[in-house]
C-alpha cells in the first residue's frame, strides 16, 4: 500500500527567520490522525536565515537526525560538543535521559536548509549522544547509500532503533529495486526532481510516500531526482 502526501498537504509556516514544512503533528500543528509513522515522530525541512537559529532546548527519550542540504548547520550541547555540519555531513543526537543543545546557521550571509527527522528510541533513559558523520555525495548515483544505521560505521551514523536512512540520486530513465524484509514500512521523500514510484505513482519535489504492506519498490527517475528512503520497523 502506496499513500502518496503532496508537498502541499504538508503544514508550511513562514516566521521570517525560519520557514519550512511539518509532515507529521510538531508545534502549532496537530493532526492527532497525523503523529506518527512506526517510530518516526518528526520530518522537518527547515530553512534557517543568515545568523539565526533555536536557542538552548531540552530533549529527552528521542533520536534525533539532520540531514544538512545547503548552507551550514552549528550544533553545541551541554556535553561538550560543538559542530558545525554541511551537505554530505550528518548530525545524530541521542537525547536519552536528557540533553540540552542549540541549533544556528553558521553564516551570516547564507541560508540553511536542513531535514530534521525524530524517532522514538528502542530503549528509553539511553546516556545521551552525540555524533557526526559524513557520506560521499559522489556515491549517491544510481544508488541506496545508508548514511544512518543500528550498526553505524565509517560514514554511517549510529541511532538506536532498528531503523536504516538511505540517499541516492536517479538520472532521468534510470531504475532502481528496493527491496526489504517483509512486514516494515517505508517512508519516501523526494528531495528533488520527479520521482517515480511501480511505475505507478509520481513524487513531485517535496512529496512524500508512506508505504506498507509492500516487500520491494521500484524507482524511477522521471527527471534527475534526489531522494530519500527510511526503512521502518
Amino acid at each position: 500500500m502506496i499513500n502518496v502526501i503532496p508537498s502541499d498537504a504538508r503544514s508550511s509556516f513562514d516566521r521570517g527567520w525560519l520557514r519550512g514544512s511539518h509532515s507529521f503533528s510538531f508545534g502549532e500543528y496537530q493532526d492527532p490522525e497525523n503523529t506518527a509513522f512506526g517510530p518516526m515522530r518528526v520530518a522537518n525541512d527547515d530553512v534557517i536565515a543568515p545568523g539565526r537559529g533555536f536557542g538552548a532546548h531540552p530533549h529527552s527519550d528521542m533520536e534525533i537526525v539532520s540531514i544538512v542540504l545547503s548552507g551550514k548547520l552549528r550544533h553545541e550541547d551541554n556535553l561538550g560538543n560543538v559542530a558545525v555540519t554541511s551537505f554530505g555531513g550528518i548530525q545524530r543526537m541521542s537525547a536519552g535521559s536528557g540533553m540540552i543543545h542549540t541549533e544556528h546557521n553558521a553564516s551570516d550571509t547564507e541560508e540553511v536548509r536542513l531535514l530534521q527527522l525524530w524517532f522514538m528510541p528502542k530503549t528509553r533513559g539511553l546516556e545521551p549522544s552525540y555524533e557526526t558523520t559524513s557520506f560521499d555525495p559522489a556515491a549517491l548515483a544510481r544508488a541506496l547509500v545508508p548514511i544512518v544505521s543500528p550498526e553505524g560505521g565509517p560514514r554511517v551514523a549510529t541511532i538506536h532503533q532498528d531503523m536504516t536512512i538511505y540517499l541516492g540520486r536517479l538520472a532521468k530513465d534510470e531504475t532502481l529495486t528496493f527491496n526489504q524484509d517483509a512486514g516494515r514500512r517505508m517512508y519516501i521523500f523526494s528531495i528533488e526532481g520527479k520521482l517515480g514510484l511501480d511505475a505507478e505513482y509520481l513524487l513531485n519535489e517535496g512529496d512524500t510516500a508512506r508505504v506498507e504492506q509492500q516487500d520491494s519498490i521500484e524507482l524511477q527517475g522521471n527527471e534527475d531526482t534526489f531522494y530519500m528512503i527510511i526503512d521502518l520497523p
